[in-house]
């Protein structure tokens, strides 16, 4: 360790003038064992600087290194962990907890002794020492006389001085000069005592020889006095010559001064009025433009307009401050607000004009309109008034009062028009839809009765309550067979009730091409007249990228209507989207009440007509809200889907409801019931609309919701049947059902499918065990005596020992079954299931296919029983099944 110390004292400590005290070999607490050393040291130089420097071995080779030095004055507290029981763990409290473990008690006890030793001398006490032994502490403490001792080294290091170069080189020449110096000091001490009296000597003479030089210098210190007081004479007369040339430079400095304050003044004055006259001259010819300028004219119009931007300029200036109170600037100001006023006035007057004029143009080519399912074009007028869009936003930035008047007159003008041209093109379009003139004649070529149309065409109001065009068709109509039922049918034609089967498929082609071209010929008229407004008085038809649009979807009667807000948008381009709306939906009051006055006309002609009507509208709406979902045409047309989707659930509803009322006829047999055939017929129609539709999913509703009904209402006729087996007609509906939703591959109705065709499987063979029962009884008897036996325990070759069921009685029995008995009973069991079923469904032969089978099975268990119970008696049956084969093929071929 002593080798330690000389080393670091010599490596890293004298070079810093520095004095180790003390080291102790350390590790730090908890982590691997990296040593290194602490070093207690103290400066040489004063002030005495006391530090607790860490030291550590160098990585690259066998040198120490200075790593941290902490000053002692930091330290707050020595934890020595344990006073009583000898540990090397130590905590030394800088700035931080340092927590260190000794390599031995013995360094670790020095180090901490060496530390307050330095307390003691340097800081007073100021380091709290703590679980350190009191024995340590007093072993510690000089006492007495050896106080000095024990700080003798260091009071020593602080008394020593060494000697300089200069110093030493002296001692050695006054050395050499007295060699029995060392010999005799008392003599060398004498020797230098008369070397110093002489030198005290020579400086006195020396002193007293230099007098006469002092006094030389005096008197050369008074002739300079007396030559600095002339100096300063000639600066006094010259500092009053140039007090004179001041005061004349201060003046002509104002004088400058003035002259150049006069000259900003100029200027700045220069540039106010150049501002004024820049800013607020309006040109000759502007003047003229707007007092006189012509307002009919493509060149005048544009004059007009360059002459009204620049007035707006004029009077929206950013004046400065002060301008105001120029009676020159009131007075230009005064002269813009009379020009503005008088042009406004003008401008108004010749747009009120303008609108009445054009009214009267678009009203004479109104008529050509009167007879054709068109609207007239409005594009002429909009392209007019569009010349007159820019002094239209002129007039709503200086005159909003007036603005707002033009506004109000356009709506209240157009309203009256479009509400002409409206009502006369829906009222075409009802023409087109009945087949009347407008006098309510009929044309001949249409097939329906006078009378039905001319109630149609009278009140356009009322619920559509039928399937087939009349509520009370099915409620009359009885269950019949395919002739009966179209007889009764051509029947209904003549008292007025029609049948979907019956109805023109001409007539609903060309109400859905009316109906389209309706909604066709109001779409572009609304957006075009949306988008005229939008320019014409500039109002913000397109949201702004400032904002989103948000999009709220609503569902009324299951109609899916899209309502949008503006978020983060300004308010006055809310308003203006307002405005927009508020004006279509005043020009356009009309429309929504026509189209639904139109939607119930065409109800009460055919209420299959609300199925082109829902895709048709439905597709109308898809493609407006797409546009815009917020504008008059998309809200309006939702409107209206709404009540389309009402007649549709109508529509749906009422066909239930007929199905609950449907009676049967107790005299003749059911067959295909005619919910079911118009079930097919709706169907087949409402795929062939629906195809690519957007509203497809109010179908497949409205199919689960009619196809439950049709089932239940089947089975409600076939438990009520009198006439026909329950088997036959829930077979034969069943199967026609099942028939339909095959060939028409109805998607949601997969399921309703499979269980048609399951209760048309079992009801089949219900009907064939139940028809064909027992052909052979009394042979059937003796046979189900035979099994009896045989389950009560007696064995299948003994039953032939029973006196009742010997082979002599079944010969017998069997004799009683020649082959045209049986051949005579099948063409009766074909006459009666001939008599069950109907010839639309056509399934006779697929029934005695199955009662064939049904009989050759019995056949061959009979067969079965006798080899079984009568083996080796050669006992057959009469009849064979080759033979039952051919007698139910001749029967079928006869018949």
């Amino acid at each position: 360790m002593t080798a330690i110390k000389h080393a670091l004292q010599r490596d890293i400590f004298t070079p810093n003038d520095e004095r180790l005290l003390s080291i102790v070999n350390v590790c730090k607490a908890g982590k691997k064992k990296r040593n290194c050393f602490l070093c207690a040291t103290v400066t040489t130089e004063r002030p005495v600087q006391v530090n607790v420097v860490k030291v550590k071995k160098s990585d690259k080779g066998d040198f120490y290194k200075r790593q941290t030095a902490w000053a002692l004055r930091d330290l707050a507290v020595v934890d020595a962990k344990d006073a009583v029981k000898e540990s090397p763990e130590f905590d030394l409290h800088f700035d931080k907890v340092y927590k260190w473990v000794a390599s031995s008690t013995v360094e670790k006890n020095t180090f901490i002794s060496c530390i307050w030793k330095l307390n003691q001398r340097y800081l007073r006490k100021k380091i709290d020492f703590i679980n350190v032994s009191s024995q340590l502490l007093e072993e510690s403490v000089p006492s007495g006389e050896n106080q000095s001792v024990a700080g003798g080294d260091e009071e020593a290091v602080d008394e020593y001085q060494e000697l300089n170069a200069r110093e030493e080189q002296d001692i050695e020449i006054m050395m050499e000069g007295c060699e029995y110096a060392i010999a005799n000091a008392e003599a060398f001490a004498e020797k230098l005592s008369r070397e110093l009296q002489v030198l005290d000597g020579a400086n006195i003479q020396s002193i007293m020889a230099s007098e006469k030089q002092v006094n030389i210098l005096m008197r050369l210190l008074d002739e300079a006095l007396k030559e600095v007081d002339q100096i300063e004479l000639k600066l006094s007369s010259y500092e009053e010559m140039l007090q004179s040339v001041k005061e004349q430079m201060d003046q002509i400095s104002e004088s400058n001064h003035l002259i150049h304050l006069s000259n900003t003044n100029n200027v700045k004055l220069l540039s106010e009025i150049e501002f004024l006259v820049n800013h607020m001259d309006l040109a000759k010819g502007h003047i003229k433009a707007l007092q006189e300028g012509d307002l009919t004219s493509s060149r005048g119009i544009e004059a007009c307009t360059n002459a009204a931007d620049a007035l707006l300029q004029c009077m929206n200036v950013a004046l400065r401050p002060g301008h105001d109170m120029l009676h020159a600037v009131k007075q230009q100001q005064q002269r813009f607000s009379d020009l503005r006023e008088q042009f406004a006035r003008r401008l108004a007057s010749h747009l009120n004009s303008v609108f009445v004029q054009q009214g009267h143009d678009q009203s004479s080519t109104l008529a050509q309109h009167s007879a054709e399912l068109t609207l007239p074009n409005h594009h002429p007028f909009h392209r007019d008034l569009l010349r007159y869009a820019k002094l239209m936003e002129w007039l709503k930035n200086t005159d909003y009062g007036k603005y707002e008047g033009l506004t109000k007159n356009y709506m209240d003008y157009l309203s009256r028009l479009y509400e002409r041209e409206i009502k006369d093109f829906f009222e075409v379009a009802k023409i087109k839809m009945t087949g009347t003139t407008r006098e309510g004649k009929k044309f001949a070529t249409l097939p329906r009765k006078e009378s039905a149309v001319k109630q149609e065409t009278e009140s356009l109001h009322g619920s559509s309550g039928k399937l087939t065009g009349s509520t009370s068709s099915l409620n009359k109509l009885s269950v019949q067979s395919s002739g009966n039922r179209r007889s009764q049918s051509s029947s209904l034609l003549d008292m007025g009730n029609m049948s979907a089967s019956d109805l023109d498929v001409a007539d609903r082609t060309k109400f859905d091409k009316i109906f389209e071209q309706v909604l066709s010929e109001l779409e572009p008229l609304c957006l075009a007249e949306q988008d005229f407004i939008s320019k014409f008085f500039k109002l913000q038809q397109h949201q702004s990228t400032s904002g989103a649009t948000m999009n709220e979807v609503e569902e009324v009667d299951g109609v899916a209507l899209s309502r949008s807000y503006t978020s983060g948008v300004p308010q006055t381009v809310s308003s203006e989207k307002d405005m927009i709306r508020q004006m279509m939906t005043k020009i356009f009051r009309c429309i929504e009440p026509e189209l639904n006055n139109l939607i119930a006309l065409g109800d009460k002609i055919d209420s299959f007509n609300s199925l082109y009507m829902l895709v048709k509208m439905s597709h109308h709406v898809w493609t407006a809200q797409n546009v815009d979902p917020a504008s008059f045409l998309s809200t309006t047309l939702g409107n209206v889907l709404v009540t389309v989707k009402r007649n549709f659930d109508k529509c749906i509803s009422n066909q239930m409801k007929q199905m609950d009322e449907v009676k049967i006829s107790k005299k003749s047999k059911v067959g295909i019931l005619p919910f079911v055939a118009e079930f097919e017929e709706f169907a087949a129609l409402a795929e062939s609309i629906f195809k690519n539709a957007e509203r497809r999913g109010d179908l497949d509703k409205a199919y689960i919701k009619l196809i439950r009904a049709v089932f239940d209402s089947v089975e409600k006729v076939a438990n009520e049947s009198q006439k026909t087996p329950r088997d036959v007609v829930m077979m034969e509906n069943f199967h026609h059902i099942f028939a339909t939703l095959s060939r028409l591959k109805i998607s949601c109705l997969e399921a309703e499918k499979k269980e048609a065709k399951q209760k048309y499987t079992d009801h089949l063979q219900s009907y064939v065990i139940y028809s064909l029962g027992q052909p052979l009884e009394k042979l059937n008897h003796f046979f189900e005596g035979v099994e009896a036996r045989v389950a009560q325990g007696i064995r299948e070759e003994e039953v032939s020992y029973q006196l009742a069921f010997n082979k002599q009685e079944l010969r017998k029995v069997i004799k009683e079954y020649p082959g045209k008995e049986v051949k005579k009973g099948l063409d009766n069991l074909y006459k009666k299931v001939d008599k069950h079923l109907c010839e639309e469904e056509n399934l006779l032969q697929v029934v005695w296919h199955s009662m064939q089978d049904e009989f050759i099975r019995q056949y061959k268990h009979f067969e079965g029983l006798i080899a079984r119970c009568y083996p080796g008696s050669g006992i057959t049956m009469e009849f064979t099944i080759q033979d039952i084969l051919d007698y139910c093929s001749s029967i079928a071929q006869s018949h």
